[in-house]
């Protein structure tokens, strides 16, 4: 009988993940490993076939060390914490769920921005501190004819330039692997980067993570900005160099940030979020009650389909 562990999740239970399994001549077990020497033992231990990662790291180490694995699943879009070309080298399956959360994120992207740009939290915070002073947002723009600059041009954003056409912001994208006649086709138009960077009012990250991508909103970046932009990220928390943003704002450079990721969670250095022109929250704009139990079971599903022979709907790498 294959083995499954869950390496780790914040999941209260394992509820689902064993109602897909039920009846399928697969066992699950769980652990809690942070650590790739943690995820080894605890996989040796049940001598697993295939694991259901949410944030543990599945690194080169784990594959050699783990001879029998066939499989590896990642709760979400990215795979950034599976060494895939190691993975490809040890003739391991890695399968995600490349599309379960567009609405969700689209819909936190925003409700960032507008938080940001209406001042919401602080005005909020304000209230709650018992200050009733409708002078202490100023100032507050108009949104209408400002400009929303798209860094990657996936579903997500997509569905968020569905949600923002009512509110008159004109778009624009920077994505070098999406076609011109694509952008043009949704009245989007492609620019540079640094076009990006020099026109937008606000801007909205969704790229993932990669060499080409990490800490792309770096300094420089920040220095050519408008000194009114907003930026909103709903990513991967390593496109930003958060140490360069704390500054910007501080100086006055960009006028505040929305952000839902962060490279250390929970922050390892807390300045940024403790700053009145930032919104940050736990790394939620994925979660709806239908998205967690479509998260779950689309790669459970998948593992089981894999471990019985059949074939993975979302495989990653060429294995």
């Amino acid at each position: 009988m294959p083995t499954v562990l869950i390496t780790d999740s914040d999941f209260p239970d394992s509820n689902i993940e064993r109602d897909v399994l039920n009846g399928t001549n697969t066992e699950l077990k769980t652990a809690q490993a942070s650590t790739a020497e943690e995820v080894i033992e605890a996989a040796e231990s049940v001598e697993a076939d295939a694991l259901l990662v949410q944030y543990a790291p599945i690194t080169k180490t784990v594959f050699e060390r783990l001879d029998g694995l066939q499989a590896v699943g990642r709760y979400g879009i990215g795979v950034d914490n599976v060494d895939l070309d190691a993975a490809n080298d040890h003739g391991v399956q890695v399968v995600n769920v490349p599309s379960y959360c567009e609405d969700e994120v689209s819909t936190h992207t925003f409700a960032l921005l507008l938080a940001c740009v209406r001042k919401v939290s602080s005005l909020d915070a304000a209230v709650k501190d018992g200050t009733w002073d409708w002078t202490g947002g100023r100032p507050i723009h108009c949104m209408r004819g400002r400009t929303l600059g798209l860094a990657g041009f996936g579903k997500i954003p997509q569905h968020l330039v569905q949600k923002v056409n009512g509110f008159g912001v004109d778009v624009i994208a920077y994505d070098p692997y999406v076609s011109e006649e694509k952008l043009d086709g949704q009245g989007i138009e492609k620019v540079s980067f640094d076009a990006l960077l020099d026109r937008s009012d606000y801007i909205s990250v969704h790229t993932p993570l990669t060499e080409e991508t990490e800490e792309m909103f770096d300094a420089d970046a920040f220095d050519q900005m408008k000194d009114t932009a907003v930026l909103v990220n709903t990513s991967r928390g390593s496109v930003i160099d958060t140490d360069a943003l704390a500054e910007a704002i501080k100086d006055g450079q960009i006028a505040g940030a929305g952000l839902d990721v962060l490279p250390n969670e929970p922050p390892e250095n807390e300045s940024l979020s403790k700053q009145d022109e930032v919104v940050v929250t736990p790394h939620i704009a994925w979660y709806s009650e239908e998205s967690f139990d479509t998260l779950r079971r689309t790669v459970t599903s998948d593992i089981e389909r894999l471990l019985n022979g059949g074939a993975p709907e979302n495989l990653v790498n060429d294995v």
